[in-house]
């Protein structure tokens, strides 16, 4: 069965972003929001980090270190990748019969739209103590998400993409999602999707699990914005699953918007948390909406803390926080 973002983990992976990379023009904003997200990370969990060299490797270590992260829980691996959007070319974890294997799906960069050969490669390059399946269908990590107990939620823009698996009808690509991820229930969402999001949609910027029975997911109040319609149906997708599954729905709100120097809107999203051992790591912007998204997972979020990760720098190259993170369970290294 897929595993929930909320099993006890190992640590998180995450791969450092040099000048070889799309961060090279902003390359300092980019280091401040990793090593704020790392040393998040490290003060109760472990971190894998990728580096494709030592130069990157020192830096990485020197950051983090001045930043007073904990680096008994640091792991560096030397490796060579395209960018640094791990939740998508990271492994995806199932368990079976109690054991916990490694799915290394298909990374082609959205459907081809930037170069991925290094990225899909990254996984076999990985010293895992768990056993690694190569799966021959591409799917992302971002594209997906479960509440642990067989459900998979994910939105038709995406996985129905004809860039990603096009000589499969829908009912086939089910049945290789159940297949391989052993989940029993597939929930397609048909409305939601960022200006600025090059993912066709992925749910994790969209609405997300919190727990079992908890779905975290983003409003838009202004009938002007853009999102507003489309956020409105997936709203009330939500709540018919909510009605029929005996869910607990939580609004976010939709950042103010965000724009790049060429004016052009930024997928700023609330949604694209990462949950670990301790913690709900949040991304934040820096405006007037962060506070309401911090209160509304702080009163989901149980026993973990709720902590804010600036991340302005991240939707610059389209992502945010869940995004440059793939969580890693226990037994993985």
């Amino acid at each position: 069965m897929l595993l929930p973002e909320w099993q006890p983990q190992w640590g998180v992976l995450l791969a450092w972003p040099d000048a070889d990379t799309d961060w090279a023009g902003q390359l300092d904003a980019a280091h401040a929001t990793y090593t704020a997200l790392i040393t998040a990370v490290l003060d109760h969990e472990a971190v894998l980090l990728l580096c494709r060299n030592g130069d990157s490797a020192d830096q990485a270590r020197r950051a983090l270190k001045n930043a007073g992260a904990d680096l008994t829980r640091l792991r560096i691996e030397q490796v060579d990748f395209d960018d640094t959007w791990a939740r998508d070319f990271g492994p995806i974890s199932v368990e079976r019969d109690g054991v916990l294997t490694l799915l290394d799906f298909r990374f082609t960069g959205w459907g081809h739209k930037f170069a991925a050969q290094r990225d899909d490669a990254v996984n076999a390059a990985l010293p895992w103590r768990a056993p690694r399946e190569t799966v021959d269908l591409v799917l992302e990590g971002g594209a997906i998400d479960t509440d642990g107990r067989g459900t998979l939620l994910t939105t038709r823009a995406c996985l129905r993409n004809p860039n990603r698996n096009p000589l499969l009808n829908e009912a086939e690509l089910e049945s290789r999602l159940r297949e391989t991820l052993g989940v029993t229930r597939i929930w397609w969402l048909d409305h939601g999707e960022l200006e600025g999001d090059d993912t066709d949609a992925h749910v994790d910027t969209l609405a997300r699990f919190v727990d079992p029975t908890t779905v975290a997911y983003v409003g838009c109040d202004d009938p002007a914005d853009p999102h507003h319609a489309e956020l409105a149906a997936m709203a009330g997708e939500l709540e018919a699953l909510a009605s029929a599954h005996d869910l607990r729905l939580v609004r976010l709100p939709m950042a103010v918007p965000q724009y790049n120097a060429e004016g052009e809107r930024l997928p700023a999203t609330y949604a694209n948390f990462l949950i670990t051992n301790d913690k709900i790591l949040v991304p934040v912007y820096g405006c007037a909406t962060d506070r309401a998204a911090l209160d509304a997972l702080a009163a989901v979020a149980g026993p973990r803390t709720v902590q804010g990760i600036p991340c302005r720098p991240l939707i610059e190259q389209g992502g945010s926080l869940h995004c440059v993170t793939m969580q890693l369970p226990q037994g993985i290294l």
